[in-house]
């Protein structure tokens, strides 16, 4: 009888020293602060979403969830830090267009793989781009724009947010397509090319749909089409790029959730599902439509396969347009 309390207490510890599930570690989760990474500064889009997700996610599971800003060469430096991070699900990354999609075919020197190192949760939003030009061009669509074009190779410019931007490239993936010769002015965001567009400096600016959205009402630019494989919600009566002669033309612009590779995927998708509650909620969907985008909250398997397919369109651009980052 009195080898039972020794038994009792050699099975304890092999229960303590036994390796916890992944179901359990799901279950237990979150256990201490959550931290999503924003490889922008603070009010930019993907900023504003991480903060709106983070406070839902903090009321319902009632944690602590900080978003810190990693600010800095064109998203590869929060980018770097969510890679490296431990992969257990308390540092995630508010990744979009650019810093888990253009930038794997901009830079080859990568610290990091976007699609081996990171483990995508859910794409929170997508926001198409829009096609504007200067008022007084003499095109009233896109088959005439490109047939403007196309009978003056060379004369005409467009402006974008920089090079390698994700309006740098969507114009270029215009022109590929169309078949025209049109020059490239970078600037230092998109506000200075749409100031330009207006006063008729450049004639054509392809980006994000919400800062252009103001001069479009004010009819200071022309909206000839958007980018989306279908026509958006925001702007029904415009046609896509597809849809006016290209098929096949398609650029969106989204934030989305990822975390390390090699999360558990019970973690992940608890997140996944979580997010994709709060993304049903109408305070949420009105902020994303103030945004200029629409609520999404797909499975990591098919927000993997959108990362992956950007990264492929966008290699195939910089490589056919000889793109170039100083």
């Amino acid at each position: 009888m009195s080898r039972l309390p020794a038994l009792a207490a050699c099975l304890a510890l092999v229960a303590l020293a036994a390796p916890v599930s992944p179901a359990a570690l799901a279950q237990a989760y979150p256990s201490k602060p959550i931290r999503i990474i924003v490889p922008s500064p603070p009010g930019d889009g993907s900023d504003l979403m991480a903060r709106a997700i983070g406070d839902k996610l903090a009321t319902a599971w009632n944690a602590t969830v900080i978003v810190d800003n990693r600010v800095g060469a064109g998203g590869r430096v929060g980018a770097e830090a969510a890679a490296k991070s431990a992969p257990d699900g308390y540092t995630l990354i508010m990744g979009n267009a650019g810093s888990h999609g253009i930038n794997a075919a901009l830079y080859a020197d990568l610290p990091y793989d976007i699609e081996r190192d990171f483990a995508p949760v859910t794409q929170v939003m997508r926001s198409p781009n829009v096609l504007v030009v200067t008022p007084g061009v003499p095109a009233a669509n896109v088959r005439e724009l490109i047939a403007l074009f196309k009978a003056n190779p060379g004369k005409y410019s467009y402006g974008s947010g920089g090079n390698g931007s994700s309006a740098h490239l969507s114009a270029e993936l215009f022109k590929s397509m169309a078949g025209v010769d049109v020059v490239h002015v970078p600037y230092k965001g998109a506000s200075p090319a749409l100031t330009d567009v207006m006063a008729g400096r450049i004639v054509m600016f392809i980006g994000n749909l919400p800062p252009a959205m103001p001069l479009i009402k004010a009819g200071s630019v022309r909206p000839l089409a958007v980018t989306t494989a279908q026509r958006s919600p925001l702007v029904p009566d415009l046609p896509t790029l597809a849809e006016s002669g290209l098929p096949g033309y398609e650029t969106v612009a989204w934030f989305g959730l990822f975390a390390p590779a090699g999360t558990p995927t019970e973690i992940v998708a608890r997140l996944q599902a979580e997010v994709a509650r709060i993304l049903r909620e109408p305070d949420i969907r009105e902020r994303i439509a103030f945004l200029g985008g629409e609520p999404v909250g797909n499975k990591p398997e098919e927000f993997a396969v959108i990362v992956k397919g950007d990264v492929a369109k966008w290699r195939k651009v910089v490589k056919d347009a000889n793109v170039h980052v100083d």
